[in-house]
């Protein structure tokens, strides 16, 4: 099942393995209180697309974790996701082997888009079959909420229901296929300093989550487009207005909906038709408002 779903590639001596690490939107973002950790209690629905960095992991004989990657202002230390995710195996089942691993970043930095996360769910998949630790996926995903809050769902991937922090997660029934179209400003947005500005009291509109998950069971893609919302918006669009000139830049080229994807900068637009989408692409590029312009698609895990 990994090798099919994580795309790994492994050579023969299973000392290196090449694994993608696909990015996420928010179909759907309600934040539904504040708890006495400071941690807020969220209602999301995580979809993954086709769109991913790119891991190379290969063992070596001294021990310690050696990362490299293609942009020079990502940490390669304890500060890095993968660094971390690689530490909490190693330290558990006592690994005195290292690993290097090089990291090419595709996925748009700080970009509500779980990037960072992702590449640590992909470290994980890497660890365990490279080191035979026999675990299941259930049993990473326990031990990757310490990594982040988005790490369990990027080791699950495909449409989920998720509840608590973000850890508590439901598989759905898979997006209807669609295109998608990503634009990320030439900004990025701490998730922090969003879920800091907003006070959960006073969100006065709240997307229907049950609505966008009837959506889903039908596979109904306008439904589901037509309740999409994420509460976080009006935080970040207050501090970058371009966020929504992005938006209504998609609607206007014909997108079913467009909404910023998690905490931003981020905007993803829904498109029922590929000529269409590649057009809204086009103009997207030629608008000049948005740094990253990428086409794509759902990714799907064939279903639950």
């Amino acid at each position: 099942m990994f090798k099919k779903e994580y795309n790994v590639q492994r050579n023969i001596q299973e000392k290196k393995m090449r694994l993608r690490a696909l990015a996420k939107i928010n179909l759907g973002l309600d934040v539904i209180g504040k708890r006495e950790d400071g941690y807020h209690e969220v209602r999301m629905i995580m979809q993954t697309i086709n769109m991913y960095d790119q891991l190379e992991i290969e063992k070596k004989d001294e021990p310690g974790i050696s990362i490299t990657t293609n942009l020079p202002f990502i940490p390669t230390d304890e500060r890095n996701l993968v660094y971390k995710a690689a530490k909490l195996l190693m330290d558990e089942f006592d690994i005195q082997e290292g690993i290097t691993v090089e990291l090419q970043k595709f996925i748009p930095v700080a970009a509500g888009m779980a990037g960072g996360s992702s590449d640590a769910a992909a470290t994980m998949i890497g660890m365990n079959r490279l080191f035979n630790l026999g675990l299941t996926v259930k049993e990473m995903m326990k031990r990757a909420v310490a990594i982040g809050a988005d790490v369990p769902y990027c080791l699950l991937r495909g449409t989920a229901l998720a509840e608590g922090i973000g850890e508590q997660l439901r598989p759905l029934p898979p997006c209807p296929n669609c295109y998608v179209l990503i634009g990320k400003p030439a900004i990025s947005v701490s998730t922090k300093m969003v879920y800091e500005k907003l006070d959960s009291a006073q969100i006065e509109h709240h997307p229907d989550i049950d609505r966008i998950l009837e959506g889903l069971q039908w596979h109904n893609l306008n439904k589901i487009s037509e309740y999409m919302g994420n509460v976080l918006e009006k935080v970040t669009i207050a501090q970058y207005p371009i966020i929504e000139e992005i938006k209504n830049h998609m609607k206007e080229h014909g997108a079913v909906n467009a909404m910023m994807s998690g905490s931003g900068p981020t905007v993803f637009g829904l498109f029922d038709d590929k000529d269409t989408a590649e057009h809204a692409c086009e103009a997207l590029r030629e608008s000049k408002i948005a740094k990253t312009v990428f086409l794509t698609t759902v990714f799907n895990n064939g279903g639950h």
